[in-house]
């Protein structure tokens, strides 16, 4: 970002946010970086013409559906206690992490407590083809997914996978830009695709992804990243797209920050919902107060 994409940006005249897409095409890959600079001029954007960035984005939905991510714990007992909290905060659904030695004997602990939660799990590229008569057991936990099973950056693979399983498979590392999802849609390697802003370079190339996704009626949903408020708010606004049609990764702030430098901070309401704010950009403030305390270097990037 400092030494080649965003003095590419800084000084240029740009007409809105979705050409800067093309400004940084001479850099190759290093897509969260570009993510950074093209999402900070969507809200930029938005806050000029006094609209909400969900809308500038073509939004639709005034209220998205939250859905937490467990990760591997010490005990199969912990997990499940972790799981209680996050449904009795509401949370519409869960994913849980499986690995090998991991998995279907958890899934059946989760699925004898809880027979009807919307339930599924993530994988992580922690299989291989040779274990699709293991993966086949998942068949039996009516799971709502399972996510990236092979390779981070496989297509082909998942696609043989998908055809011997009853369970959907969802792409997530796999889908770059639009260009993996048209192919993941066309070999059948997956029924549903998970969109994280950051890992498809920014909003232009998320919402291609997503109408990829929707032309071929291929359900999406928002992934997170461990995000502050800033990247929070961004997720907020991508989920209000018309395809984001399965609850997403987020979840509040108090999840996973004492405190946000956001303001007001993210709330999940009872029933597993996010509002979507009518302010313009994101509809959360800095505390710049907060970032200010908390810096320890910074830096003023001028324009080539």
């Amino acid at each position: 970002m400092r030494e080649f994409l965003a003095p590419m940006v800084v000084g240029k005249d740009i007409e809105n946010a979705a050409q800067v897409f093309s400004v940084m095409k001479a850099v190759r890959g290093h897509r969260m970086a570009k993510a950074a600079i093209e999402n900070a001029l969507w809200d930029a954007e938005a806050i000029q013409k006094r609209e909400p960035l969900w809308k500038l984005l073509g939004g639709t939905t005034r209220e998205i559906q939250c859905g937490v991510s467990i990760g591997i714990q010490d005990s199969v007992e912990q997990l499940l206690d972790k799981i209680a909290i996050e449904l009795a905060a509401g949370y519409r659904r869960i994913k849980v992490k499986v690995k090998p030695g991991w998995d279907v004997n958890v899934l059946e602990r989760i699925r004898s407590r809880w027979p009807e939660i919307v339930l599924s799990c993530d994988a992580n590229s922690a299989y291989t083809l040779d274990e699709v008569e293991h993966l086949r057991k998942f068949d039996r936990f009516k799971l709502l997914m399972i996510e990236q099973p092979l390779w981070n950056d496989d297509v082909y693979y998942h696609a043989r996978l998908q055809k011997e399983l009853r369970t959907a498979i969802c792409l997530d590392e796999s889908i770059r830009h639009a260009r993996d999802a048209a192919a993941a849609v066309e070999t059948g390697a997956c029924r549903i695709v998970n969109i994280k802003v950051g890992r498809v370079s920014g909003f232009s190339e998320a919402r291609k992804v997503h109408d990829v996704c929707q032309n071929n009626n291929i359900p999406v949903w928002c992934g997170g990243m461990l995000e502050s408020g800033v990247g929070r708010a961004h997720n907020i606004a991508l989920s209000t797209l018309q395809n984001f049609r399965l609850p997403g990764d987020v979840s509040a702030s108090k999840r996973y920050w004492k405190e946000d430098i956001i303001e007001p901070e993210v709330k999940v309401s009872p029933q597993g919902t996010i509002a979507v704010s009518d302010k313009p950009g994101t509809g959360y403030g800095i505390r710049e107060d907060l970032i200010e305390k908390l810096t320890v270097r910074k830096e003023t990037i001028a324009g080539q």
